[in-house]
């Protein structure tokens, strides 16, 4: 069992937990991943890690409750335990593996919407370890919506946007770095992690600036090591598995339309599950494939 230490709700439907899995703060990485469970009959939920304690043995996660099982997750308080906190998969930041001397030559700028947010923490504080500073956009509806922007102020050069201009910049994550680019900025590298449709619209604009741009692609997922084939994306001309090839993926070579679209094939099952969660009937025993 896995107990959780910490929970904070962030913002609306956000949840933040600190979770007991020493084995897994151990080893990962920046950019990896890990799969809980709630019980021994739950689904598989994966969840990137959005930092971690070596010394304390812990690892933190954000959920953001949207369907069947992360609302069953965010029901759960400080001392419950989730059954399993498998990790870390998936393959951490090319950032980690860089000479940090060769890093602090580069201007970074990372873009994060919604709960993608959590992800891009671990790197730019991984980052600021290591002597660089890196440009954030955090981009969400509104105000309210905006989350870990206190410690992101500690790590980084911090842009905080929002759609309806309620706080911060007003406009989409494309405009702000839009923004910052004909302000003078000059990037060698954007990372751009949240839904899916915000990254394929950051690619589009950052293929036209001539940035590199990686991605962080939260396809569906089952085992997360490869064996079922739900995450595989088209990257190029090959076909990926998002839990074992990536899950950071060069995003001008991603065919954003076709992830997205295989996504739509589960909204009907979750929907399901959904209806029947909130009748009290059990969804328990499913692979997991629509979360």
């Amino acid at each position: 069992m896995f107990k959780i230490l910490e929970r904070n709700e962030l913002a609306a439907h956000i949840y933040q937990m600190v979770v007991e899995a020493p084995r897994v703060a151990a080893g990962c990485l920046p950019g990896q991943f890990l799969i809980v469970r709630v019980d021994e009959e739950g689904e598989r939920i994966p969840l990137t890690i959005c930092d971690y304690d070596r010394e304390k043995g812990t690892v933190e996660i954000v959920v953001q409750s949207i369907g069947a099982e992360t609302n069953q997750i965010a029901k759960m308080k400080a001392g419950d335990s989730f059954a399993d906190v498998v990790g870390p998969l998936g393959n951490p930041s090319d950032l980690t593996k860089e000479d940090p001397e060769e890093l602090k030559n580069k201007k970074i700028v990372f873009i994060a919407g919604g709960v993608g947010t959590a992800p891009v923490y671990p790197q730019a504080k991984w980052l600021k370890e290591h002597g660089v500073t890196a440009d954030v956009i955090i981009g969400a509806k509104n105000k309210d919506l905006v989350i870990l922007e206190e410690r992101f102020k500690t790590v980084c050069n911090l842009y905080v946007t929002t759609d309806d201009g309620s706080y911060g910049r007003s406009g989409m994550v494309t405009k702000c770095l839009e923004d910052l680019v004909n302000e003078g900025h000059k990037y060698d590298l954007c990372i751009a992690i949240g839904p899916m449709i915000m990254m394929k619209f950051v690619c589009k604009l950052t293929k036209e600036l001539g940035i590199p741009t990686i991605v962080s692609m939260n396809t569906i997922m089952v085992d997360g090591t490869g064996m079922c084939g739900a995450c595989r994306l088209t990257v190029g001309d090959q076909v990926k598995f998002a839990c074992v090839d990536g899950p950071e993926f060069d995003g001008h070579l991603v065919d954003f339309d076709q992830a997205m679209n295989r996504m739509k094939l589960y909204k009907n099952e979750e929907t399901r599950l959904k209806l029947a969660e909130e009748e009290g009937e059990t969804h328990k025993g499913h692979c997991g494939v629509c979360e």
